[in-house]
């Protein structure tokens, strides 16, 4: 299961505004720069950010987006719910399920799909934007940082 381009560039942009915090508006060229995001995917998951309540939008040229809460009330769970909708590996164990299987009281491999969404649930909301900055600082303080080979 994959999540799409919209939730890891939305959690980079949240994560880059956490670690922003408290310094006002960022300019939306800022992050797309740093993040090496385009500024015009950004601007759409900005909106939807922004409907979530997630994020704050300033005009002008002090202008900008901050996160609308502090760092540590916002989980990673809140962005991919704002981006994709639904936490669940499958329709059938939507909130609405029943709409979507009539199997739903018959089906043993629907009580898997159950324990997985739980189990994404359970991480994604137990983590905050102020866990990740943590973890970045620390990164940036070791010099530790991630290589990948192929």
């Amino acid at each position: 299961m994959h999540f799409s381009s919209r939730t890891e560039y939305g959690v980079k942009a949240m994560l880059d505004l956490a670690l922003h915090y408290g310094e006002g508006p960022v300019p939306l060229r800022a992050i797309a720069g740093r993040q090496s995001v385009s500024e015009h995917y950004l601007e759409q998951l900005m909106g939807a950010l922004r409907k979530a309540g997630l994020v704050a939008s300033a005009r002008g040229a002090q202008g900008g987006y901050e996160l609308a809460r502090e760092p540590g009330s916002i989980t990673v769970g809140d962005v991919v719910r704002a981006l994709e909708g639904p936490i669940a590996p499958l329709p059938c164990v939507e909130e609405d399920g029943r709409a979507h299987c009539d199997e739903i009281a018959r089906c043993v491999a629907r009580t898997v799909w159950v324990r997985l969404r739980s189990s994404m649930e359970e991480v994604l909301d137990s983590t905050t934007f102020a866990d990740l900055c943590q973890k970045a600082l620390q990164q940036r303080n070791t010099g530790d940082s991630f290589m990948y080979y192929i």
